[in-house]
């Protein structure tokens, strides 16, 4: 692959995305606007991501694009030509789509049209990886039989013992504004693939992680939780007795993935991408690791209301894609996941209180 298009690029998986490509000697055009620091405030800001791999990679073409503009994206594609596409960019909480539901679907859902449709006409052929989420099945794994355990709640039923399968009904439940504007790009993405025969997939993500997210309460679990605790910050847990269960996934792992995909495309292809049952964590367990990790007791408040939506129990069924992709695995577990975001969060700390000085 000689050029490749990615959106999101100051993101988590976007600046792996980065990272990953531009390595392997491919001119990586990025697309980023960091609309997330207008969403979440100055906790947000990725440009710092941006600056980092402008510094790392030469053959890395940061864009200050906004995907909403139609007019644009059509134009940065019809430049570019890329081989491959993969979107990551999205107005990603529950809370923000609630009070700015315009912005919500106009990124998620009107952003994603724009790229596929430029994708129709200046590059069909080139595979499209769209970063989707497993919020697509609202508050469907909810209503699965559930045991609570002393640290966390599982799925009661042998048949759900790996996982949610792909084949989870996405229909007939209350899926939050930022999971219908998800779950309308994800059908979309699907679309374009069997009706127009592109080589697209949805990559219906679990809990993404990794030490490059600008994790804030709103978004981004793991990395803000363990940001809290090197701080010393006051965690808030919403619900379910702080023993909801997330199955992570390191963000090269899902790069990993990708490129598997793009040396091997399908057509209108969907992934549940997540951890899996060895990588499951609830927050009662997470804040025991981050404590073992750190040699800091974590400080959190219990708020006996969950947020709307959120998954008690949710763990990705690995099966599908290890049986299309046999190459690819897991790579990175909890433990060095959680030592990597440690570690880059005390870095990135470091660094503020040094320009601080400078100042």
């Amino acid at each position: 692959m000689k050029k490749l298009l990615v959106t999101g690029s100051g993101g988590l998986i976007g600046s792996e995305v980065v990272s990953f490509f531009a390595a392997e000697g491919a001119k990586v055009y990025g697309v980023d606007n960091n609309l997330r620091a207008n969403f979440f405030g100055p906790s947000g800001d990725t440009s710092w991501n941006t600056k980092r791999l402008r510094q790392g990679y030469p053959n890395f073409y940061p864009n200050e694009v906004d995907i909403r503009d139609r007019a644009a994206v059509l134009d940065l594609i019809k430049q570019i030509r890329p081989d491959a596409i993969i979107h990551t960019a999205a107005q990603p909480s529950h809370d923000l789509a609630a009070s700015r539901p315009f912005d919500d679907f106009d990124v998620n859902a009107g952003g994603t049209l724009n790229l596929l449709e430029g994708a129709r006409q200046w590059c069909p052929e080139a595979p499209f990886v769209h970063m989707s989420t497993n919020k697509v099945y609202g508050d469907g794994p909810n209503r699965l039989n559930l045991v609570e355990e002393e640290t966390r709640w599982d799925y009661a039923d042998p048949e759900f013992a790996a996982g949610i399968k792909e084949s989870f009904s996405i229909d007939q439940c209350l899926h939050s504004l930022f999971g219908a504007s998800k779950t309308a790009a994800d059908v979309m993405v699907q679309e374009y693939g069997r009706y127009f025969q592109m080589p697209t997939c949805c990559l219906r993500g679990g809990c993404s992680t990794g030490p490059n997210h600008s994790g804030v309460e709103l978004h981004g679990f793991l990395s803000y939780l363990i940001k809290c605790n090197l701080e010393e910050k006051t965690y808030k847990i919403f619900g379910y007795k702080g023993k909801q269960v997330r199955d992570n996934i390191h963000s090269f792992d899902v790069v990993r993935f990708m490129s598997e995909f793009i040396r091997q495309p399908r057509v209108g292809e969907v992934y549940n991408l997540g951890g899996g049952r060895e990588n499951s964590i609830s927050i009662l367990e997470a804040f025991d690791l981050i404590a073992w990790i750190s040699g800091k007791p974590m400080s959190y408040e219990y708020i006996d209301k969950n947020r709307t939506v959120d998954h008690i129990c949710y763990i990705s069924d690995l099966s599908k894609m290890r049986a299309h992709y046999p190459s690819w695995d897991i790579t990175k577990g909890l433990v060095a996941t959680f030592r990597e975001i440690y570690e880059a969060w005390r870095g990135r700390s470091a660094d503020d209180a040094g320009n601080a000085r400078e100042r």
